[in-house]
């Protein structure tokens, strides 16, 4: 679980992104499909650091885990909601790029509602809680 290095993988992913945007704008006048393509592959790249940088950050959770008890339910829960939020916001800034906002919004909100539909289960739990305090 070590983090040393992460302020360097951050410099070294702004600047392929910095990178990528200057090579895609080369395109943009002659060939704006190529542009496009060149956006989308950068996104793939530093999606896929991000997938990889996952991991350390589960270690993290699974320690915080021990300390709670077995009852890992709401890490799940939190891990989900994670997933759903930068999947949509992914895939939601890619059809925004691509010039699809109407899409890009629908994505938007279907994550929304998912992340929502996602955390009822710790709601129905803060519900029951009160309701037992209550008695």
């Amino acid at each position: 679980m070590q983090l040393e290095g992460k302020g360097m993988n951050v410099l070294r992913i702004g600047l392929l992104g910095v990178a990528g945007v200057m090579v895609a704008l080369q395109f943009r006048s002659n060939k704006p499909e190529y542009g496009l393509y060149i956006g989308f592959a950068i996104c793939l790249l530093i999606f896929s650091f991000v997938v990889s940088g996952l991991s350390s950050v589960l270690e993290y959770m699974n320690e915080m885990g021990r300390y709670i008890g077995s009852d890992n339910t709401y890490f799940r829960i939190l891990l989900k909601v994670i997933g759903i939020t930068y999947i949509c916001e992914f895939c939601s800034g890619i059809c925004r790029d691509a010039g699809y906002s109407s899409i890009a919004g629908q994505i938007e909100i279907f994550g929304k509602l998912s992340v929502l539909a996602a955390g009822m289960p710790v709601v129905l739990a803060i519900i029951e809680s009160i309701q037992e305090i209550g008695r």
